[in-house]
């Protein structure tokens, strides 16, 4: 397992297609629970051109956001080969 770093929010980028799944509600909830427990689950990113490009964890995202945060935890993975 990879280690578990801080990426700053503003160089995440979300693609589309995956913020499409956004649900507002889930955010909310998401974002209650942080600020009681932390965040408690990293997310994945991969490197992208000059940022990071989110694979999984966009309700932890936008919650992290949504409470005004700066960085969050996450996974560093390889892009997968086709």
């Amino acid at each position: 397992m990879p280690p578990i770093l801080t990426f700053p929010i503003a160089e995440i980028y979300v693609p589309t297609k995956r913020a499409k799944t956004l649900d507002a509600d889930r955010v909310e909830a998401l974002a209650e629970d942080i600020l009681e427990n932390g965040q408690t689950t990293p997310i994945r990113l991969r490197e992208g051109k000059g940022r990071y490009v989110l694979q999984e964890g966009l309700h932890r995202l936008e919650a992290m956001r949504a409470l005004g945060e700066d960085a969050i935890e996450g996974y560093l993975t390889r892009a997968r080969l086709h």
